[in-house]
């Protein structure tokens, strides 16, 4: 081999760490940001991650995508959007309760967001209107809330006796406790249902809502539509059990 082929090959290849850096650094990054832990979204982070697959951008390959997670503290999540603007990532994922969508509105103008909401996102604040969202969010609407009614009507259905119902709630996310209260109450009273709220935000806290069935167990219990509930769905179902409280 000559010289200059030699140098030529040398150079080359100690260029190819400094390809593969520029590379990485102008890979698009998305930030995850979420109100809960990773532990509790094992299959809808593996949803996440395939959405983005099947769209042709591969974590570590060509995409890099950037988590926040709140730990179920509402109040870290202010600094954690902002954490995520600094980094300038591409776009924002605000998942779980609305809290989390507008804590990333909060953080920034620019950047888009894309975010879901079991309530009416123009009532939240988060969107102009639904047909023209604006500004520089948009998502994915399920109106959870409008199935309460119909929640309780099956639970009545299924214990035809009940007469008082426990309403556990989440007081760490506000919009959403309001919107559970709002519409199991009137639901209630169609039904003839007394309610008893518990509230419980943490998992001990859970544990105690229940320890309260011990001075009089209601005879049924409806669990608000809650991110946070949602990662605590198989202790839940465990202390429900273990009670013998019918539970929705």
């Amino acid at each position: 081999m000559r010289r200059r082929e030699l140098i030529a090959l040398v150079g080359g290849t100690a260029a190819w760490p400094l390809a593969a850096r520029a590379q990485q650094a102008v890979m698009p990054v998305v930030g995850f940001l979420d109100s809960r832990s990773p532990d509790a979204l094992v299959d809808r982070l593996r949803g996440f991650r395939q959405g983005l697959k099947d769209t042709g951008y591969v974590e570590g390959d060509n995409v890099t995508i950037t988590y926040r997670w709140a730990e179920n503290h509402f109040d870290r999540l202010p600094e954690l959007a902002a954490e995520l603007v600094r980094r300038r990532v591409a776009v924002i994922a605000a998942t779980g309760p609305p809290v989390v969508a507008s804590a990333a509105k909060a953080a920034t103008a620019t950047i888009p967001i894309v975010f879901t909401a079991a309530e009416d996102p123009v009532r939240l604040g988060l969107v102009a209107s639904l047909a023209r969202p604006g500004g520089n969010l948009t998502g994915v609407n399920f109106l959870g809330g409008e199935l309460v009614a119909k929640q309780l009507e099956l639970l009545r259905e299924l214990v035809p006796i009940a007469a008082r119902v426990a309403v556990l709630i989440n007081p760490a996310s506000a919009a959403t406790t309001d919107a559970t209260l709002r519409d199991v109450e009137p639901a209630a009273r169609t039904l003839g249902l007394q309610i008893q709220v518990l509230r419980a935000s943490t998992s001990p806290e859970i544990d105690t809502a229940f320890a309260t069935f011990a001075g009089g167990r209601p005879d049924a219990l409806f669990v608000g539509l809650d991110a946070f509930f949602f990662s605590r769905r198989v202790q839940l179902v465990q202390l429900a059990a273990h009670h013998r409280v019918p539970a929705m």
